[in-house]
């Protein structure tokens, strides 16, 4: 179903309406849902040999069917009523979107360190990164929820708009489900390393673009010159290809340092320096969030701009 700019545009600013008003389905949310099926697929094939193609196996098993019924439905839906059809897209769009979670699940360290609530902080940060918080301090704590926020800006709301753009409600479905099999699957620990390649690559993939045009969003609405020099010199460092440009030229944006080390399973990892300036606060934390909702603005206002351009272009 060809789907025209304008009923695009309608459907993006609908989406994020019903994302910031009912934010994340408390019961029986789609995504849960795929990640039981996912953990459930991963315990029954990854074992023995082959493990990297039964990951791609497993990958197909779990992703390629809910996106075929994503597609089905609207494509069924359109030869009857386009207005359904369009709603159904949209509805789509506002269950992959994550742009509320991000603020409600950070916004509360940022408030929690502000307070001088360490315990409460790492309690709220613990929720949101695998790494270990327990004995973190408000730098260890600010750091990672800054960090948390800049790069699921793009996973959980700048891809999902792209690929909404690009194919609609499924192009939206079909980009979430490969980056939370990303986020299940694609460690490189002994027993995801070959089993959770697929995932990881092909999120690279469908990321690679969609990474690129958020960090520039971070570049043009932060300290630009910071930014854009952060990203030229310091994503190449960074073992992710898409978050490296994302989280440097989002830390160079907000003139603070990210990065650096941090402990998971008990192990202390060194990881590249990002931006430059002051280690992060409580603060940076709200700051963060406030890039992130204007680069969401940049974005909607883009894609309704083209909207009318093309409108009084035909």
């Amino acid at each position: 179903m060809d789907l025209s700019f304008a009923a695009i545009a309608i459907m993006v600013l609908l989406g994020v309406l019903l994302d910031m008003r009912l934010g994340e389905a408390t019961h029986g949310h789609p995504l849960v849902g795929f990640g039981n099926l996912a953990t459930r697929v991963e315990k029954k094939l990854n074992a023995g040999n082959h493990r990297f193609l039964l990951g791609g196996f497993a990958w197909m098993l779990t992703v390629l069917p809910l996106v075929a019924l994503a597609w089905g439905l609207t494509f069924w839906l359109a030869q009857f009523d386009m207005l359904i059809a369009f709603s159904v897209h949209a509805l789509l769009l506002y269950f992959c979107l994550g742009l509320r979670s991000l603020r409600d699940h950070t916004l509360p360290i940022a408030r929690a360190l502000m307070d001088d609530d360490l315990p409460q902080a790492r309690t709220l940060t613990a929720r949101i990164v695998s790494r270990d918080t327990a004995q973190a301090q408000e730098s260890d704590l600010a750091k990672a929820g800054v960090e948390s926020l800049l790069e699921n800006g793009n996973d959980a709301v700048f891809g999902t708009f792209f690929w909404f753009v690009i194919a609609g409600g499924p192009g939206a479905v079909l980009f979430r489900l490969a980056n939370t099999l990303d986020a299940m699957w694609g460690y490189r620990t002994p027993r995801f390393s070959d089993f959770g390649c697929a995932a990881a690559r092909i999120d690279d993939a469908l990321n690679f673009i969609p990474a690129r045009l958020t960090a520039l969003s971070y570049v043009l609405l932060g300290n630009t010159s910071l930014a854009w020099q952060c990203w030229r010199t310091q994503a190449a460092a960074w073992s992710s290809p898409n978050a490296g440009p994302v989280m440097s030229a989002g830390a160079g944006a907000l003139n603070i340092s990210l990065g650096g080390a941090a402990v998971y399973d008990g192990e202390v990892e060194q990881r590249p320096a990002l931006g430059s300036g002051p280690f992060a606060t409580g603060k940076d934390i709200a700051r963060a969030w406030r890039l992130v909702a204007l680069t969401t603005a940049l974005w909607v206002a883009v894609i309704c701009l083209i909207s009318v351009a093309g409108v009084f272009h035909a």
